[in-house]
Protein backbone atom coordinates (compact mmCIF):
# COMPACT_ATOMS: atom_id res chain seq x y z
CA UNK A 1 0.00 0.00 0.00
CA UNK A 2 2.75 2.05 -0.23
CA UNK A 3 1.73 2.79 -3.53
CA UNK A 4 -0.67 4.86 -2.34
CA UNK A 5 0.94 6.71 0.44
CA UNK A 6 0.78 10.51 0.24
CA UNK A 7 2.87 11.50 2.19
CA UNK A 8 6.25 12.53 -0.07
CA UNK A 9 3.42 14.77 -1.85
CA UNK A 10 2.10 16.41 1.20
CA UNK A 11 5.25 16.87 3.32
CA UNK A 12 6.67 19.52 1.08
CA UNK A 13 3.33 21.67 1.57
CA UNK A 14 3.36 21.82 5.09
CA UNK A 15 5.51 22.55 7.78
CA UNK A 16 8.41 20.50 8.81
CA UNK A 17 7.13 19.96 12.36
CA UNK A 18 3.72 19.23 10.89
CA UNK A 19 5.81 16.08 9.25
CA UNK A 20 6.06 14.65 12.51
CA UNK A 21 2.71 13.44 13.14
CA UNK A 22 2.56 11.73 9.61
CA UNK A 23 5.72 9.86 10.44
CA UNK A 24 4.25 8.61 13.89
CA UNK A 25 1.64 7.12 12.09
CA UNK A 26 2.98 5.88 9.36
CA UNK A 27 5.48 3.85 12.11
CA UNK A 28 2.87 2.61 13.69
CA UNK A 29 1.11 1.32 10.71
CA UNK A 30 4.67 -0.05 9.28
CA UNK A 31 4.02 0.86 6.42
CA UNK A 32 7.76 1.72 5.84
CA UNK A 33 10.99 -0.50 7.37
CA UNK A 34 10.88 1.00 10.26
CA UNK A 35 14.92 1.96 10.79
CA UNK A 36 13.57 4.25 7.08
CA UNK A 37 11.08 5.72 9.67
CA UNK A 38 13.24 6.90 12.15
CA UNK A 39 16.13 8.42 9.86
CA UNK A 40 13.35 10.47 7.90
CA UNK A 41 12.55 11.93 11.38
CA UNK A 42 16.41 12.41 12.39
CA UNK A 43 16.43 14.28 8.91
CA UNK A 44 13.63 16.73 10.01
CA UNK A 45 14.44 17.30 13.28
CA UNK A 46 18.39 18.61 12.15
CA UNK A 47 16.47 21.82 10.54
CA UNK A 48 14.78 22.14 13.83
CA UNK A 49 15.76 22.97 17.37
CA UNK A 50 14.46 20.04 18.76
CA UNK A 51 17.83 18.36 19.99
CA UNK A 52 16.82 16.38 22.52
CA UNK A 53 14.59 14.61 20.95
CA UNK A 54 16.78 14.32 17.62
CA UNK A 55 19.30 12.84 19.86
CA UNK A 56 16.59 10.45 21.48
CA UNK A 57 15.87 9.18 18.31
CA UNK A 58 19.83 8.94 17.55
CA UNK A 59 20.12 6.89 19.98
CA UNK A 60 16.94 4.07 19.37
CA UNK A 61 17.97 4.00 15.25
CA UNK A 62 21.51 3.66 16.07
CA UNK A 63 21.21 1.59 19.61
CA UNK A 64 23.49 3.64 21.86
CA UNK A 65 23.88 5.91 24.63
CA UNK A 66 26.36 8.03 22.68
CA UNK A 67 25.55 10.68 20.29
CA UNK A 68 27.56 12.49 17.88
CA UNK A 69 29.86 15.59 19.27
CA UNK A 70 27.67 17.91 16.50
CA UNK A 71 24.55 17.52 18.40
CA UNK A 72 25.76 18.14 21.87
CA UNK A 73 27.59 21.65 20.29
CA UNK A 74 23.98 22.24 18.96
CA UNK A 75 22.42 21.57 21.85
CA UNK A 76 24.42 24.44 23.63
CA UNK A 77 24.11 26.45 20.47
CA UNK A 78 20.53 26.21 21.09
CA UNK A 79 20.47 26.85 24.71
CA UNK A 80 22.90 30.06 24.23
CA UNK A 81 20.26 31.47 21.65
CA UNK A 82 17.07 30.96 23.72
CA UNK A 83 18.67 32.49 26.39
CA UNK A 84 20.25 35.44 24.19
CA UNK A 85 15.93 35.68 22.76
CA UNK A 86 14.72 35.60 26.19
CA UNK A 87 16.48 38.14 27.60
CA UNK A 88 15.53 40.55 24.60
CA UNK A 89 12.37 39.86 24.47
CA UNK A 90 12.37 40.32 27.99
CA UNK A 91 10.43 43.64 28.87
CA UNK A 92 7.34 43.15 27.13
CA UNK A 93 7.00 39.12 27.77
CA UNK A 94 6.84 40.64 31.97
CA UNK A 95 4.10 43.10 30.57
CA UNK A 96 1.98 40.47 29.12
CA UNK A 97 2.59 38.42 32.59
CA UNK A 98 1.09 41.22 34.43
CA UNK A 99 -2.37 41.19 34.41
CA UNK A 100 -3.03 44.89 36.12
CA UNK A 101 -1.36 46.33 33.13
CA UNK A 102 -2.58 44.49 30.76
CA UNK A 103 -5.99 45.41 32.05
CA UNK A 104 -3.99 49.05 30.08
CA UNK A 105 -4.50 47.51 26.59
CA UNK A 106 -7.63 48.68 24.37
CA UNK A 107 -9.07 47.62 21.42
CA UNK A 108 -7.11 50.60 18.90
CA UNK A 109 -3.64 49.21 18.59
CA UNK A 110 -2.23 52.45 17.68
CA UNK A 111 -2.93 53.30 21.01
CA UNK A 112 -1.69 50.32 22.73
CA UNK A 113 1.65 50.95 21.09
CA UNK A 114 1.97 54.66 21.58
CA UNK A 115 1.19 53.58 25.69
CA UNK A 116 4.14 50.67 25.78
CA UNK A 117 6.52 52.80 24.51
CA UNK A 118 5.60 56.12 26.86
CA UNK A 119 4.74 53.88 29.88
CA UNK A 120 6.88 50.77 29.73
CA UNK A 121 9.72 51.70 27.01
CA UNK A 122 8.51 48.73 25.15
CA UNK A 123 9.25 50.00 21.23
CA UNK A 124 9.57 47.90 17.71
CA UNK A 125 12.57 46.47 18.89
CA UNK A 126 11.26 44.54 21.74
CA UNK A 127 7.73 43.41 19.05
CA UNK A 128 10.39 42.27 17.09
CA UNK A 129 12.24 40.30 19.92
CA UNK A 130 8.66 38.82 20.64
CA UNK A 131 8.15 37.62 17.58
CA UNK A 132 11.68 35.68 17.19
CA UNK A 133 11.55 34.63 20.49
CA UNK A 134 8.29 33.02 19.72
CA UNK A 135 9.18 31.13 16.73
CA UNK A 136 12.28 29.61 18.27
CA UNK A 137 9.93 28.54 21.11
CA UNK A 138 8.02 26.93 17.98
CA UNK A 139 11.12 25.48 16.72
CA UNK A 140 12.16 23.67 20.18
CA UNK A 141 8.35 22.44 20.15
CA UNK A 142 6.96 24.57 22.84
CA UNK A 143 4.26 24.98 20.75
CA UNK A 144 1.67 26.03 23.61
CA UNK A 145 4.34 29.15 24.78
CA UNK A 146 4.60 30.16 20.83
CA UNK A 147 1.12 29.99 20.24
CA UNK A 148 0.74 32.23 23.47
CA UNK A 149 3.58 34.55 22.43
CA UNK A 150 2.61 34.42 18.85
CA UNK A 151 -0.99 35.58 19.41
CA UNK A 152 0.09 38.55 21.90
CA UNK A 153 2.64 39.71 18.68
CA UNK A 154 -0.51 39.65 16.33
CA UNK A 155 -1.92 42.20 18.68
CA UNK A 156 0.98 44.50 18.33
CA UNK A 157 2.29 44.11 14.87
CA UNK A 158 2.09 46.60 12.39
CA UNK A 159 3.67 44.80 9.59
CA UNK A 160 0.91 42.57 7.43
CA UNK A 161 3.57 40.02 5.94
CA UNK A 162 5.05 40.00 9.53
CA UNK A 163 1.30 39.61 11.43
CA UNK A 164 0.58 36.74 8.46
CA UNK A 165 3.73 34.88 9.37
CA UNK A 166 2.77 34.79 12.92
CA UNK A 167 -0.80 33.23 12.39
CA UNK A 168 0.46 30.47 9.73
CA UNK A 169 2.94 29.45 12.96
CA UNK A 170 0.31 30.38 15.64
CA UNK A 171 -2.59 27.04 13.41
CA UNK A 172 0.71 25.17 13.72
CA UNK A 173 1.02 25.38 17.08
CA UNK A 174 -2.95 24.84 17.38
CA UNK A 175 -2.40 21.86 15.27
CA UNK A 176 0.33 20.03 16.96
CA UNK A 177 -1.78 20.75 20.46
CA UNK A 178 -4.33 19.42 18.55
CA UNK A 179 -6.92 22.18 19.97
CA UNK A 180 -8.86 21.73 16.79
CA UNK A 181 -11.44 24.09 16.99
CA UNK A 182 -8.89 27.11 17.97
CA UNK A 183 -7.29 25.67 15.10
CA UNK A 184 -10.26 26.04 12.93
CA UNK A 185 -10.45 29.66 13.99
CA UNK A 186 -7.08 30.00 12.59
CA UNK A 187 -7.86 28.42 9.37
CA UNK A 188 -10.85 30.95 8.88
CA UNK A 189 -8.56 33.80 9.36
CA UNK A 190 -6.32 32.68 6.99
CA UNK A 191 -8.55 32.07 4.71
CA UNK A 192 -10.05 35.27 4.28
CA UNK A 193 -6.66 37.02 4.49
CA UNK A 194 -5.36 34.87 1.77
CA UNK A 195 -8.97 35.45 -0.35
CA UNK A 196 -8.52 39.34 0.03
CA UNK A 197 -4.75 40.19 0.54
CA UNK A 198 -3.57 41.31 -2.49
CA UNK A 199 -0.50 39.45 -3.50
CA UNK A 200 2.90 40.07 -5.10
CA UNK A 201 2.08 37.75 -7.94
CA UNK A 202 -1.21 35.43 -8.20
CA UNK A 203 0.98 32.05 -8.43
CA UNK A 204 1.84 33.20 -4.35
CA UNK A 205 -1.89 33.05 -4.09
CA UNK A 206 -2.45 29.63 -5.66
CA UNK A 207 0.57 28.48 -3.25
CA UNK A 208 -0.75 30.12 -0.13
CA UNK A 209 -4.14 28.15 -0.85
CA UNK A 210 -2.49 24.68 -1.73
CA UNK A 211 -0.68 25.40 1.87
CA UNK A 212 -3.94 26.16 3.44
CA UNK A 213 -5.48 23.03 2.02
CA UNK A 214 -2.52 20.88 3.44
CA UNK A 215 -2.97 22.28 6.57
CA UNK A 216 -6.70 22.29 6.94
CA UNK A 217 -6.34 18.25 6.33
CA UNK A 218 -4.81 17.83 10.40
CA UNK A 219 -8.52 20.08 11.17
CA UNK A 220 -11.30 18.99 9.03
CA UNK A 221 -10.43 15.23 9.94
CA UNK A 222 -10.54 15.45 13.48
CA UNK A 223 -13.39 18.28 13.69
CA UNK A 224 -17.33 17.05 14.09
CA UNK A 225 -18.75 18.83 11.39
CA UNK A 226 -15.18 18.57 8.98
CA UNK A 227 -16.37 16.12 6.31
CA UNK A 228 -18.63 19.20 5.16
CA UNK A 229 -15.99 22.03 5.87
CA UNK A 230 -13.37 20.22 3.37
CA UNK A 231 -16.37 19.98 1.01
CA UNK A 232 -17.00 23.45 1.58
CA UNK A 233 -13.16 24.78 1.18
CA UNK A 234 -11.71 22.62 -1.44
CA UNK A 235 -14.97 22.88 -3.52
CA UNK A 236 -15.03 26.70 -4.04
CA UNK A 237 -13.80 27.26 -7.64
CA UNK A 238 -10.60 29.28 -6.57
CA UNK A 239 -9.58 26.15 -4.44
CA UNK A 240 -10.56 22.90 -6.90
CA UNK A 241 -8.76 25.27 -9.82
CA UNK A 242 -5.38 24.96 -7.45
CA UNK A 243 -6.06 21.71 -6.97
CA UNK A 244 -6.42 20.53 -10.51
CA UNK A 245 -3.24 22.23 -11.34
CA UNK A 246 -0.85 21.77 -8.47
CA UNK A 247 -2.01 18.82 -5.99
CA UNK A 248 -4.38 16.53 -7.75
CA UNK A 249 -3.69 13.99 -5.09
CA UNK A 250 -5.95 16.22 -2.60
CA UNK A 251 -8.90 14.74 -4.79
CA UNK A 252 -8.91 11.80 -2.70
CA UNK A 253 -10.18 13.54 0.45
CA UNK A 254 -12.58 15.45 -1.17
CA UNK A 255 -13.74 12.30 -2.98
CA UNK A 256 -13.65 10.47 0.59
CA UNK A 257 -15.86 13.99 2.05
CA UNK A 258 -18.42 13.70 -0.77
CA UNK A 259 -18.92 9.77 -0.14
CA UNK A 260 -19.34 9.87 3.61
CA UNK A 261 -21.39 12.91 3.71
CA UNK A 262 -24.40 12.17 4.39
CA UNK A 263 -26.60 15.12 2.93
CA UNK A 264 -25.64 14.48 -1.33
CA UNK A 265 -24.37 17.42 -2.28
CA UNK A 266 -25.61 19.28 -5.86
CA UNK A 267 -22.18 19.86 -6.45
CA UNK A 268 -21.83 15.84 -6.76
CA UNK A 269 -22.40 15.44 -10.64
CA UNK A 270 -19.69 18.14 -10.91
CA UNK A 271 -16.96 16.63 -8.98
CA UNK A 272 -17.60 13.63 -10.55
CA UNK A 273 -16.58 15.02 -13.65
CA UNK A 274 -13.54 16.37 -12.29
CA UNK A 275 -12.55 12.79 -11.24
CA UNK A 276 -13.09 11.96 -14.65
CA UNK A 277 -11.41 14.52 -16.38
CA UNK A 278 -8.12 14.19 -14.02
CA UNK A 279 -7.84 10.42 -14.35
CA UNK A 280 -4.71 11.38 -16.12
CA UNK A 281 -2.70 13.23 -13.23
CA UNK A 282 -3.86 11.32 -10.49
CA UNK A 283 -6.01 8.17 -9.36
CA UNK A 284 -6.06 6.00 -6.55
CA UNK A 285 -8.65 3.50 -5.36
CA UNK A 286 -10.88 6.03 -4.30
CA UNK A 287 -11.12 7.99 -7.20
CA UNK A 288 -11.38 5.25 -9.51
CA UNK A 289 -13.99 3.77 -7.24
CA UNK A 290 -16.34 7.09 -8.50
CA UNK A 291 -15.20 6.10 -11.59
CA UNK A 292 -16.15 3.18 -11.97
CA UNK A 293 -19.52 3.79 -10.61
CA UNK A 294 -20.74 6.73 -12.22
CA UNK A 295 -18.88 7.28 -15.06
CA UNK A 296 -18.18 3.19 -16.50
CA UNK A 297 -20.81 1.51 -14.83
CA UNK A 298 -18.38 -0.88 -13.76
CA UNK A 299 -19.77 -2.89 -10.92
CA UNK A 300 -17.42 -5.40 -10.59
CA UNK A 301 -14.23 -3.32 -10.63
CA UNK A 302 -16.09 -1.53 -8.19
CA UNK A 303 -16.21 -4.03 -5.78
CA UNK A 304 -12.73 -4.91 -6.52
CA UNK A 305 -11.99 -1.05 -5.86
CA UNK A 306 -13.93 -0.97 -2.56
CA UNK A 307 -11.21 -3.70 -1.19
CA UNK A 308 -8.26 -1.37 -2.25
CA UNK A 309 -10.61 2.08 -0.76
CA UNK A 310 -10.34 0.17 2.77
CA UNK A 311 -6.46 -0.41 2.68
CA UNK A 312 -5.44 3.13 1.46
CA UNK A 313 -7.89 4.17 4.05
CA UNK A 314 -6.55 2.41 6.80
CA UNK A 315 -3.16 3.38 6.01
CA UNK A 316 -3.61 7.19 5.29
CA UNK A 317 -2.27 9.48 8.24
CA UNK A 318 -6.20 11.77 8.21
CA UNK A 319 -8.40 9.11 6.88
CA UNK A 320 -6.83 6.07 8.85
CA UNK A 321 -7.65 8.08 12.26
CA UNK A 322 -8.19 5.44 15.39
CA UNK A 323 -10.71 5.66 18.24
CA UNK A 324 -9.68 3.65 21.20
CA UNK A 325 -11.85 2.02 23.32
CA UNK A 326 -10.30 -0.26 26.01
CA UNK A 327 -8.56 -2.96 24.20
CA UNK A 328 -11.20 -2.24 21.19
CA UNK A 329 -10.04 -0.12 18.34
CA UNK A 330 -12.16 1.07 15.52
CA UNK A 331 -11.44 2.71 11.85
CA UNK A 332 -14.90 4.58 12.03
CA UNK A 333 -14.24 6.66 8.99
CA UNK A 334 -13.96 3.10 7.08
CA UNK A 335 -16.90 1.23 8.42
CA UNK A 336 -18.87 5.07 6.97
CA UNK A 337 -17.01 5.01 3.59
CA UNK A 338 -18.05 1.12 3.14
CA UNK A 339 -21.91 1.42 4.25
CA UNK A 340 -22.03 4.63 2.09
CA UNK A 341 -19.90 2.81 -1.04
CA UNK A 342 -22.59 0.40 -0.95
CA UNK A 343 -25.34 2.73 -1.10
CA UNK A 344 -23.62 4.13 -3.88
CA UNK A 345 -22.83 1.01 -6.52
CA UNK A 346 -27.06 -0.25 -5.32
CA UNK A 347 -28.42 3.27 -5.64
CA UNK A 348 -26.24 3.36 -9.39
CA UNK A 349 -27.45 -0.23 -10.02
CA UNK A 350 -30.95 0.07 -9.69
CA UNK A 351 -31.33 3.22 -12.11
CA UNK A 352 -30.47 0.68 -14.89
CA UNK A 353 -31.94 -2.85 -13.82
CA UNK A 354 -35.71 -3.27 -13.15
CA UNK A 355 -35.19 -6.66 -11.31
CA UNK A 356 -32.04 -7.57 -9.47
CA UNK A 357 -30.97 -10.61 -8.28
CA UNK A 358 -29.94 -10.57 -4.64
CA UNK A 359 -27.27 -13.34 -4.54
CA UNK A 360 -25.50 -10.93 -7.68
CA UNK A 361 -26.37 -7.75 -5.74
CA UNK A 362 -24.49 -9.27 -2.79
CA UNK A 363 -21.19 -10.01 -4.54
CA UNK A 364 -21.34 -6.56 -6.06
CA UNK A 365 -21.52 -5.27 -2.45
CA UNK A 366 -18.81 -7.37 -1.04
CA UNK A 367 -21.70 -9.38 1.55
CA UNK A 368 -23.01 -12.84 2.00
CA UNK A 369 -26.69 -13.40 0.94
CA UNK A 370 -28.21 -12.65 4.36
CA UNK A 371 -26.13 -9.66 4.65
CA UNK A 372 -27.31 -8.07 1.23
CA UNK A 373 -30.87 -9.19 2.45
CA UNK A 374 -31.17 -7.47 5.49
CA UNK A 375 -29.07 -4.53 4.23
CA UNK A 376 -31.34 -3.83 1.07
CA UNK A 377 -34.65 -4.52 3.68
CA UNK A 378 -33.62 -1.55 6.06
CA UNK A 379 -32.65 0.73 3.08
CA UNK A 380 -35.86 0.01 1.06
CA UNK A 381 -37.62 0.84 5.03
CA UNK A 382 -35.49 3.53 5.95
CA UNK A 383 -35.53 5.48 2.28
CA UNK A 384 -38.71 6.49 -0.27
CA UNK A 385 -37.12 3.67 -2.50
CA UNK A 386 -39.90 2.51 -4.47
CA UNK A 387 -38.86 -1.67 -4.53
CA UNK A 388 -39.96 -4.90 -3.38
CA UNK A 389 -38.08 -8.17 -2.54
CA UNK A 390 -39.77 -11.37 -3.74
CA UNK A 391 -38.22 -13.64 -1.37
CA UNK A 392 -39.14 -16.91 -3.77
CA UNK A 393 -37.04 -15.94 -6.62
CA UNK A 394 -34.71 -14.07 -4.21
CA UNK A 395 -34.90 -10.82 -5.99
CA UNK A 396 -35.29 -6.74 -5.75
CA UNK A 397 -38.24 -5.78 -7.79
CA UNK A 398 -37.75 -2.05 -8.87
CA UNK A 399 -41.12 0.33 -9.38
CA UNK A 400 -41.12 2.39 -12.65
CA UNK A 401 -39.62 5.62 -12.22
CA UNK A 402 -38.37 5.19 -8.89
CA UNK A 403 -37.03 7.92 -7.13
CA UNK A 404 -32.99 8.19 -6.12
CA UNK A 405 -32.33 6.85 -2.64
Amino acid sequence: MATYDLTPRIAPNLDRHLVFPLLEFLQESQLYPDEQILKAKIELLNKTNMVDYAMDIHKSLYRTEEVPQDMIDRRAEVVARLKALEEAAAPLVEFLQNASAMQELRADKQYNLQMLHDRYQIGQEQIEALYQYAKFQFECGNYSGAADYLYQYRGLCNNSERSLSALWGKMAAEILMQNWDIALEELNRLKEIIDSKSFSSPLNQVQSRIWLMHWSLFIFFNNDNGRTQIIDLFNQDKYLNAIQTNAPHLLRYLATAFIVNKRRRPQFKDFIKVIQQEQHSYKDPITEFLACVYVNYDFDEAQKKMKECEEVILNDPFLGKRLEDGSFSNVLLRDEFLENARLFIFETYCRIHQRIDIGVLAEKLNLNFEEAERWIVNLIRNSKLDAKIDSESGTVIMEPNHPNV
